[in-house]
């Protein structure tokens, strides 16, 4: 792991792996990179593999303000381009999947493809005035964040893993968490989205229960003009860590597909 400078202040960036394409991997809402670790693990014998901490997450510094998809995507590009990635994919996770759409839209060079595991829309995110009051006032409480981790998993994992889940949401700094809740998730990109020109797949459990399938049917796809869709069943929101090696088994096979060697 190392710090990345960026708009003054530190990301933490895990940087493993060489090989000609790199694996630009973003985390979820209240996650960490540590989410991919298993994924990475695997993947970096043949690929450079990069895991970034978005700001106010994680180990990464957490700024006051700046917190919209834009800076977001800005702070993702910057570490590209720092590290000198020639020909990479991006592989977004919910909140960052609509980050790396951002990104993508913007078409930079080096872009190969997109992967969105369970990504938050283009549009505003379908989330009821409740729940987003309900996650705003109880953010920091060990009960919330075990409560979110019922939610958001349907594949029993460890209890090390467990514990990592409700520790990267209590340490998501508040500034992260109130903006994502506030604007970012209310964010309306999808007038950007006939700029993304390269391929985009989407993977989502079955038994989603935070950004169900149905909403990549009707709120992701038809914003984009190259895209799949493909489902694990029986899998929560947390596909990294509830089904690394089936997830995987996924990436590699859009890396055969989009970047034979």
């Amino acid at each position: 792991m190392t710090n990345h400078k960026s708009n003054a202040f530190n990301l933490k960036v895990s940087n493993k792996g060489t090989g000609s394409l790199t694996l630009v991997f973003l985390h979820y809402f209240g996650g960490s990179s540590l989410e991919w670790q298993f994924v990475t693990n695997k993947l970096s014998a043949k690929y450079r593999c990069v895991a970034i901490d978005l700001r106010g997450c994680g180990d990464s510094e957490a700024p006051a303000d700046g917190y919209s998809i834009n800076d977001m995507a800005n702070d993702v590009s910057d570490v590209i381009q720092v590290l000198d990635c020639h020909k990479y994919m991006l592989i977004g996770h919910s909140m960052s999947g609509k980050v790396a759409l951002a990104l993508a839209a913007r078409q930079p060079r080096g872009l190969q493809s997109l992967i969105l595991v369970s990504p938050s829309p283009p549009v505003p995110e379908p989330i009821s005035d409740a729940d987003r009051q309900d996650m705003l006032t109880t953010h920091g409480q060990r009960s919330a964040a075990e409560q979110t981790f019922e939610k958001i998993t349907a594949r029993p994992v460890s209890e090390e893993i467990k514990d990592q889940i409700i520790a990267d949401n209590l340490r998501t700094s508040e500034a992260a968490w109130n903006a994502w809740l506030t604007l970012g998730s209310k964010e309306d990109i999808s007038a950007q989205m006939n700029m993304v020109s390269v391929p985009v797949s989407i993977i989502v459990g079955t038994a989603d229960k935070a950004i169900k399938p149905d909403v990549q049917q009707t709120m992701t796809l038809p914003y984009l003009k190259n895209a799949t869709f493909e489902t694990i069943p029986d899998a929560g929101h947390l596909l990294p860590w509830e089904m690394p090696n089936e997830l995987t088994d996924f990436i590699q096979k859009k890396i055969d597909q989009f970047y034979p060697e």
